[in-house]
């Protein structure tokens, strides 16, 4: 079974153009992620990895649809391979039964890799710009009533409430919860 792996990093993003050259590739079953390749974290391809089995190709628009760094690939890969699933990277023509295949998806997981890294590098560098011009200021800080906060706290520290319930009374995640439980001295 030829299965299709489709990931875009934001809900923004569109992934038609990935959808169609599975169309193209006669993908039998497609899975589709709206999350970062940063690791392997994902609930589509989590799935399919837990889908494919002996004989099944795995097509890719590219490697970096699939991992954004060499670990995760060649992890993914050396998967595959030990279940007797082909991978197939469409971008790069990667043809993982070959020992050249194999050499040429670690060069390129290394250059997914060092692109995901200059992505990052650029992006501080461009907060840090904005900050020195007083463009960037972070995230605003959440409006929190303190004294509801302290109330809910209070029924939180007395077992008649989950900390769960807490917070999303407050409507805050868990982070900023218990940051400002700390910052309360609650």
């Amino acid at each position: 079974m030829r299965v299709g792996y489709v990931r875009c990093s934001t809900i923004e993003q569109n992934e038609a153009r990935q959808m169609k050259m599975m169309e193209e590739q006669n993908a039998e079953k497609v899975f589709t992620d709206k999350a970062s390749g940063k690791n392997t974290d994902r609930a589509a391809f989590k799935e399919m990895m837990s889908f494919v089995r002996a004989g099944d190709i795995v097509v890719v628009e590219s490697i970096s649809r699939i991992a954004r760094n060499t670990r995760d690939l060649l992890s993914i890969v050396s998967d595959l391979t030990a279940r007797q699933v082909e991978f197939v990277s469409l971008k790069e023509h990667i043809d993982t039964t070959t020992p050249q295949g194999r050499f040429m998806l670690t060069v390129f997981g290394a250059l997914a890799e060092l692109e995901r890294e200059n992505i990052l590098e650029r992006q501080r560098e461009g907060i840090e710009i904005a900050k020195g011009a007083g463009k960037y200021k972070g995230r605003k800080p959440l409006n929190v009533n303190g004294t509801q906060f302290k109330a809910v706290c209070a029924r939180w520290r007395a077992g008649k409430i989950t900390a769960t319930a807490a917070m999303q009374e407050v409507g805050l995640k868990p982070n900023t919860f218990y940051r400002r439980v700390k910052e309360m001295g609650l």
